[in-house]
């Protein structure tokens, strides 16, 4: 056999070889550009969403990106990647995953206990894949808000801070509001050990990878993994794997209330979540409005919110607390401002208690619970009133009490504030693996202020 021949059979094998991976409609386009986190291909039509396949050649041979379809102009679709495209080539084919063009479709139902996944349904914990025979789409019709169940059973967080002072319902929605290293995590650890919930669904999103192990292990802990299912898309992958990551452990805190559960559901941050969306929509040209964030994030924040509450009466519920990372600790923030005007209630956690070794670094004062009257019984609502009046006349008049330039006397709330201070602060303060049950954060608060 000539050289000649043998290299144009080789041809023939490889462009053989190439045909084979495609579908079996083989559809597929070329990739024009990729600029930044964003490539252009034409020759397709496919939908928002669509997960593609891109070529690229290595020393291994032909090998496949996954992408996501994020945007289109005309003909041209716009391509976000969800892993390394190192290697990519203009030109390179691109073709639909799997021929799959109405939505992704991950495993969901009781099979998910107890596992660790990434975005995209696979295993982070070394066990196989989820068995489930049940698999859904990520994203659910709207729920109608008349056929939703009141907010009307109080939720044990295992918190005395939040059960006495900031009592918090089942089906209700609330944001942790702090700056960095201030003690969210732990405090949301606190309630997925301490809740009284029939599953727990964590989202770890866009956090350090590192706190993905040490919340599972030191914070949630064998016996909270038993009924929880989490969800990690850490800080070093995709902006697409990460917006997904909240939708897809939002889907399967869905399927459990559908299921009437009562849902723990933990998302862990919102604000990355927002961030990821900022990324997408910067890359395919949305312009910035509100601090560099595009109308498209403060769109996405309520679908994703709305989706947790109550399901219809007497079937299940998601109760969501989400983390809501406040830039230099400012509380005007757009994602804030924007995520306390959507959510029940807001817990704000304070950088200067929390310096002075206070946890939870609860910020009573800016803190509330908007489902907290229809809750609680009048006499206990007075008690809350009475707490806080006087918390807020110590604070005010801290600087003078402290030089002693505050005269006993002057002011009846203040001077039992003064009297009462070290037991409220005592009431306050709470150990991470110390659980307050309602009954007892309840009893506690009418020691402190008896009838």
């Amino acid at each position: 056999m000539t050289a000649r021949l043998k290299t144009w059979l080789d041809g023939i094998a490889r462009a053989e070889e190439r045909m084979s991976a495609l579908p079996p409609y083989r559809q597929y386009g070329r990739l024009t550009r990729a600029t930044g986190l964003v490539m252009e291909a034409v020759g397709l039509k496919l939908p928002i969403g669509t997960l593609c396949i891109v070529e690229r050649d290595s020393d291994e041979g032909v090998q496949r990106v996954e992408s996501e379809v994020v945007g289109f102009s005309g003909d041209v679709l716009y391509l976000m990647p969800l892993e390394n495209v190192e290697g990519v080539l203009p030109g390179a084919r691109v073709y639909a995953h799997g021929g799959d063009t109405k939505g992704k479709l991950l495993p969901l139902g009781p099979e998910l206990l107890g596992r660790v996944l990434d975005a995209s349904a696979r295993p982070l914990d070394g066990l196989p894949a989820p068995g489930s025979s049940e698999r859904g789409p990520l994203f659910t019709a709207p729920f109608n808000p008349l056929q939703r169940d009141p907010i009307k059973t109080v939720l044990d967080v295992g918190v005395r801070a939040i059960n006495g002072l900031l009592t918090v319902g089942r089906g209700q929605r609330m944001g942790l509001f702090a700056g960095s290293g201030v003690g969210k995590s732990v405090l949301l650890g606190m309630m997925a050990r301490f809740t009284k919930a029939d599953v727990i669904v964590v989202g770890l999103i866009g956090e350090r990878g590192r706190e993905v192990k040490d919340f599972i292990e030191n914070i949630l802990g064998k016996e909270g993994l038993k009924r929880s299912v989490v969800i990690a898309a850490p800080a070093d992958v995709s902006p697409i794997l990460r917006m997904q990551g909240a939708v897809y452990a939002t889907r399967i805190a869905e399927d459990f209330r559908d299921r009437g559960l009562d849902v723990l559901l933990i998302m862990d941050s919102l604000t990355r979540y927002a961030m990821a969306q900022r990324e997408i929509a910067l890359a395919i040209g949305e312009p910035p409005a509100t601090k560099g964030y595009p109308p498209s994030v403060f769109a996405k924040l309520p679908a994703l919110v709305e989706r947790a509450g109550n399901g219809t009466q007497g079937g299940g519920s998601i109760t969501a607390f989400y983390t809501v990372l406040t830039e230099g600790d400012d509380q005007q923030d757009p994602i804030a401002d924007s995520a306390r005007a959507i959510l029940d209630g807001h817990v704000v956690l304070s950088r200067r208690l929390a310096e002075s070794g206070h946890y939870p670094a609860i910020d009573i004062e800016a803190s509330i619970s908007r489902a907290m009257t229809e809750l609680i019984e009048p006499g206990h609502y007075k008690k809350v009133q009475r707490f806080k009046q006087m918390l807020s006349a110590y604070q005010r008049n801290r600087d003078l009490i402290s030089v002693g330039a505050y005269a006993a006397g002057s002011d009846p709330l203040l001077d039992q504030a003064i009297v009462q201070y070290p037991k409220m602060q005592d009431f306050l303060c709470q150990g991470i693996h110390e659980s307050s049950e309602y009954e007892a954060s309840y009893n506690a608060l009418s020691t402190l202020f008896p009838e």
